[in-house]
C-alpha cells in the first residue's frame, strides 16, 4: 500500500486508521533529535569547537550513508576529549528541550497502560535525565568515560563497555526492543517504535506500528506512520 496524506504533515502507509491505544502494550523511542530538539553529541563537540566535524558525521549515519555506526561512534566520541561534565551541564539546562508532544504522548501511552522504553545511541549522562522526568520504564544508551585523578570530570574520548555490549547501534536497539517485549511477555506486534534515523530502523522493522518523526528520507519511505509537521502527540490522530 502506497504512503498517503492522512492529514496534513502527516503520512500513512500499510494500514487503515483508526487503531487503538489499547490494542498495544510498549512503546520505544529514540532519543536524539525524536524524543529531544538536539544531537547530543553534536553539542557536546561544540564545547571543544568540534562541532562541524561531528555533526558532518552524524547527518551521514543518520541518512544510512555509513555502513559501520559503532565505527562512526567511536570517531564521534573521539574528538569529545576534553569536554568537561559542567560542559554537559550546560547543554543539558540551556540547549536540551523535549520536542512538541512528548509530554502528552509519554502521558496517553502510560494511562493506557503502556510500557514506555527509551533506546539511544547517545549517553546515559542524558537518558538517565530524560528517563526521570517523563517516567520512562526502560532505557539504553552508551555510557561516556570520565577521567578520574588528574584532569577529572573531563571525558576520555572513550565509553565504557557495559554487560549487554560495548555500543548501542541499530542492532542493539533492535535486540533491546525485542528483549522488553519478552520480558513484558507480549508480542512485538503489540508494540510501537519511534525514530527518526537508520539506526532505529531495525527495531522499527519489528514493531506493530512504526513511526518516524521529522526522519530522514530512508526512515521516512519505510515507516508506517510518518509525522513530517508538528508534534509527537500527533500520533494521537491515527490512535483512539
Amino acid at each position: 500500500m502506497p504512503a498517503q496524506e492522512f492529514s496534513p504533515g502527516l503520512q500513512i502507509q500499510g494500514f487503515t486508521p483508526p487503531l487503538h491505544l489499547k490494542d498495544f502494550k510498549l512503546i520505544a523511542f529514540d532519543m536524539d533529535s525524536t524524543l529531544i530538539n538536539i544531537e547530543c553529541v553534536d553539542e557536546i563537540a561544540d564545547a571543544v569547537g568540534r562541532k562541524e566535524e561531528v555533526a558532518a558525521i552524524t547527518e551521514a549515519a543518520m541518512r544510512g550513508e555509513i555502513a559501520d555506526y559503532k565505527e562512526s561512534l567511536r570517531r564521534r566520541v573521539a574528538l569529545l576529549e576534553g569536554v568537561t561534565v559542567a560542559d554537559m551541564e550546560m547543554i543539558y539546562t540551556e540547549r536540551l528541550q523535549l520536542n512538541p508532544g512528548a509530554e502528552r504522548l509519554v502521558q496517553a501511552c502510560k494511562a493506557a497502560g503502556m510500557k514506555v522504553l527509551l533506546v539511544s545511541g547517545g549517553f546515559t549522562f542524558f537518558t538517565d535525565r530524560i528517563r526521570d522526568k517523563l517516567g520512562i520504564d526502560y532505557t539504553r544508551s552508551n555510557v561516556l568515560e570520565i577521567r578520574s585523578g588528574p584532569n577529572c570530570g573531563e571525558l576520555t574520548g572513550r565509553m565504557v563497555d557495559q554487560p549487554w555490549g560495548d555500543i548501542c547501534d541499530g542492532e542493539e536497539k533492535r535486540r533491546m526492543f525485542l528483549e522488553t517485549c519478552a520480558n513484558l511477555g507480549i508480542s512485538p506486534k503489540q508494540a510501537i517504535a519511534m525514530g527518526d534515523g537508520a539506526n532505529d530502523l531495525p527495531m522499527m522493522g519489528e514493531a506493530g506500528l512504526s513511526v518516524a518523526y521529522h526522519a530522514k528520507p530512508k526512515v521516512r519511505e519505510q515507516a508506517m506512520v510518518a509525522i513530517n509537521s508538528g508534534g509527537l502527540d500527533r500520533l494521537l490522530e491515527v490512535l483512539r
